[in-house]
């Protein structure tokens, strides 16, 4: 049997992504110890009952000593303040990487905090669900998931393939890319549908001629899909408004001028223009079954109370 991948990895947060990964690495062996370090007693001690790690720290700094992978998996808003925390205790060669979906604004924060000794390498697994904390991983999050990870021209090649064989070997499909361009990218495919969802689910909210009783009662699947991106962790997407914010207004400012194109159609009756689109926007979903991102499945894939796929 090979050697494990990492001997010490510290994982810095225990959410969803963070426990899918303390999950994922004691299946696949990918380290020989796990350190877990969290600020939040109770949420440390729910990690300790779960058995997500070998040892537990309130103090990040105490988590990476020695250790030679250390993942962020905190809201991108506090990864800058955690680097310099640990920042001083890193040990030589160790990898630093980051799970969050906004690269750009997370590298600028934590790079200054990195000493030369160690390597900066960003990261994103594109992954998850709209649950969080500990209890809310699972080991194959992360199977046939794309991890993009955002070296920069200075990246250790050593340390880029080691850490690229680790998410390779939680499941996911590595690519690299620029950062600015990942973060216009999941602009367009993650954080504008997001802050869409937010939007929609807030105005059926508001609704005064509408209540909150008959919205909930009579909710077909697409309502039903943008609740579920709603409920998703409030502190997370405050922080990537807050850090992709240029990328996302863009986005905001282009959707903004295609709905009211989409309004003048359904105003002035223009069925052309309207069939047009939902045909053009239809074919990107079979897009997305093709390359087996989504399931071809009725109601999305989604299962009765028996168990079966939903009709």
């Amino acid at each position: 049997m090979s050697d494990p991948l990492f001997s010490r990895v510290a994982l810095i947060g225990i959410g969803l992504i963070g426990s899918s990964l303390a999950r994922v690495m004691a299946r696949e062996k990918l380290a020989s110890e796990v350190i877990i370090s969290t600020r939040s007693e109770s949420t440390l001690a729910r990690a300790e009952e779960l058995g997500l790690g070998d040892r537990y720290y309130l103090d990040a700094a105490q988590a990476v000593k020695g250790a030679d992978l250390v993942i962020l998996c905190v809201p991108v808003g506090a990864c800058g303040a955690v680097a310099k925390h640990i920042g001083p205790h890193l040990a030589e060669g160790a990898i630093v990487t980051d799970v969050g979906s906004v690269k750009a604004s997370v590298i600028e924060a934590v790079a200054p905090h990195i000493p030369p000794h160690a390597h900066l390498i960003a990261g994103h697994p594109v992954a998850g669900t709209e649950y969080s904390g500990p209890d809310a991983g699972f080991a194959s999050l992360f199977e046939n998931r794309r991890c993009i990870l955002t070296p920069d021209e200075t990246c250790d090649a050593a340390a880029l393939g080691k850490l690229t064989e680790f998410w390779q070997g939680c499941g996911s499909m590595v690519e690299t890319m620029d950062a600015s361009h990942h973060d216009l990218v999941l602009a367009v495919v993650s954080h504008l549908p997001h802050i869409i969802a937010y939007n929609i689910v807030g105005t059926a909210d508001d609704l005064e001629t509408v209540t909150k009783s008959e919205v909930i009662k009579y909710s077909a699947s697409g309502f039903r899909d943008f609740t579920r991106l709603a409920a998703s962790d409030p502190t997370m997407w405050r922080d990537v408004c807050l850090h992709n914010k240029d990328a996302i207004l863009e986005m905001l400012s282009r959707f903004s001028e295609d709905l009211s194109a989409l309004q003048r159609a359904i105003r002035w009756g223009d069925g052309e223009a309207l069939f047009s689109l939902f045909t053009r926007t239809r074919g990107i979903r079979q897009q997305l079954i093709d390359a087996g991102q989504e399931s071809p499945a009725p109601n999305f894939g989604r299962q009765n109370e028996a168990g079966e796929p939903a009709q």
